[in-house]
């Protein structure tokens, strides 16, 4: 199998799908499967680029949008990791993986998957020794702090990791594990990096968990990026026994750059793989087992959390059993294949259509996605989501509603939705947790303010154009910090206030 595998994509999506296409005309070859390190960048709307911990600069819509609405179709299967610039409200709709769009798979905080034979791990995010002990506690809105450290990785999913055994083909990170330099040109790395020597000489670069990882599951391959330079290396693996050290396995370490001209950013290579079997993911039984028997340790606490160990009379190793593993596949009737179940869960960017799809709703708060509740039913888990609690539109995937040519553009709220361009499925699987919290109770007297505030709003506004924020127009970043109230014909009871998003400064 032809695997190409990218670095940093930073929602340069497009632009990698076309290099392939030029890379499969010139070498006249097929790339089967499309393997992305790390800033995958999945930006759905003005609403995701809030949520993504760049500097203002850097902050671009990509091209993942026309993937996720379906202008466009992913060309190869994509799996993708997260890295450390993501819209993390989207990817923490799917803790444990699940299809970002049409033919790209996230494989979550931590997953394992198979394709055609080829086991494929990996782990999102990068290391951070404060947040490392705690639970996966943010959620959307996020501060100025939580948006940094909802993609910090925790120790749960390196435990989780650990407790696979049986071989793994290629493991994903984003930063590289401490001290794999040792193993390659570490000279030409610090010509092309100087600033790392210091860290390089005192064996701090990069991540000690990742490291350990890398000692323990020793992959075939291991793919990183994050440093945004191209880097190879041999790791060999030993242990010592009574007869000295002795080789246990080779992984091949591959680092490479963002997606920019010039760079180093992608790579292919030939995996062998089970021919008989077709290009497509399945879940992997010993994946699933460990995310069931480790369910009781998840948490969603800013507190430190450890990991069980020797020395108390619980369960501490989880390796999972054959008679464990055939219990998860009967649960999935033993049917793996991982089920083509995408659907939106928020309404893309559309520059060339109506408003409400270009504009921040400032509508950002804690989401949980049907395939996520799927998955958790079935293997009888808990989404993080759920536990954290506030959850928005469970189970109501976003359904794009064509506007006829001659429907009148008003923004009026209806009973099919935020606005005439979108409409709310009401056919998704409703949540099992019983953490769901209930909509807000209005007193009578606050019902009555709210009425009177919400006309008074309704007479200066019904008259407004939405506002329509482009590039060029310097006064859109304080356009999208301001909720966008449309001209309603009737009142709902609601608190308005109570949902409203806190502003990029809170």
């Amino acid at each position: 199998m032809k695997i190409a595998v990218e670095g940093c994509a930073h929602g340069e999506l497009e632009r990698i799908y076309e290099t392939l296409a030029l890379l499969e005309q010139k070498e006249n070859i097929k790339v089967d499967l499309l393997l992305c390190c790390g800033d995958f960048q999945s930006v759905r709307n003005q609403d995701d680029l809030t949520c993504l911990a760049v500097p203002q600069k850097y902050r671009e819509m990509g091209t993942f949008y026309k993937y996720y609405s379906g202008e466009k179709v992913a060309p190869v299967l994509t799996i993708f990791i997260g890295g450390n610039h993501e819209a993390s409200n989207y990817l923490q709709e799917l803790p444990y993986g699940g299809w970002a769009a049409p033919n790209i798979y996230y494989l979550g905080y931590a997953g394992c998957v198979n394709v055609a034979g080829i086991r494929i791990a990996g782990l999102s995010g990068i290391y951070k020794g404060r947040d490392f002990m705690k639970g996966h506690y943010e959620k959307p809105p996020y501060s100025e702090e939580t948006k940094r450290s909802v993609y910090h990785i925790r120790n749960i999913d390196v435990f989780r990791l650990k407790q696979l055994q049986q071989p793994i083909d290629i493991f994903l990170s984003h930063d590289w594990p401490r001290g794999v330099y040792h193993f390659g040109d570490v000279d030409k790395l610090l010509r092309a990096k100087p600033f790392f020597k210091e860290e390089v000489l005192t064996n701090s670069l990069g991540s000690a968990p990742s490291q350990e990882l890398l000692t323990v599951l020793r992959p075939k391959y291991w793919f990183a990026a994050h440093l945004h330079v191209k880097f190879p290396a041999i790791v060999t693996h030993t242990v010592t026994d009574d007869d000295g050290d002795k080789q246990v396995g080779v992984t091949k370490f591959l680092a490479l750059d963002k997606c920019l001209p010039r760079r180093h950013f992608l790579q292919v290579i030939d995996v062998p793989h089970n021919s008989e079997q077709p290009i497509q993911l399945s879940y992997d039984p010993e994946w699933l087992a460990v995310l069931l028997l480790t369910n009781h340790l998840l948490s969603v606490k800013a507190t430190t959390q450890y990991m069980p160990g020797p020395g108390g009379t619980d369960r501490w190793v989880f390796n999972p059993s054959s008679e464990e593993m055939d219990a998860v596949k009967a649960r999935f009737e033993d049917d793996l294949q991982i089920p083509l179940n995408f659907v939106p869960t928020a309404p893309p960017f559309d520059p060339m259509g109506h408003p409400a799809s270009r504009q921040q709703r400032n509508s950002i708060g804690p989401s949980v996605n049907p395939q996520t509740t799927t998955l958790c039913e079935c293997l009888g888990i808990d989404d993080p989501m759920v536990l954290n609690g506030g959850v928005r539109g469970v189970g109501s995937p976003f359904i794009a509603k064509p506007r006829g040519d001659d429907e009148e553009e008003t923004g009026e709220e209806t009973d099919d939705g935020p606005s005439s361009l979108w409409s709310i499925s009401t056919s998704g699987t409703p949540s099992r947790s019983s953490l769901v919290l209930p909509s807000p109770k209005l007193t009578e007297d606050e019902q009555e303010g709210e009425l009177d505030r919400t006309l008074e709003e309704t007479t200066e506004v019904k008259d407004k154009e939405p506002p329509r924020i482009t590039e060029d127009d310097d006064s859109s970043a304080q356009n999208m910090n301001e909720p966008s109230i449309p001209s309603v014909k009737r009142f709902k009871r609601r608190n308005y206030n109570l949902y409203q998003c806190a502003s990029e400064d809170d």
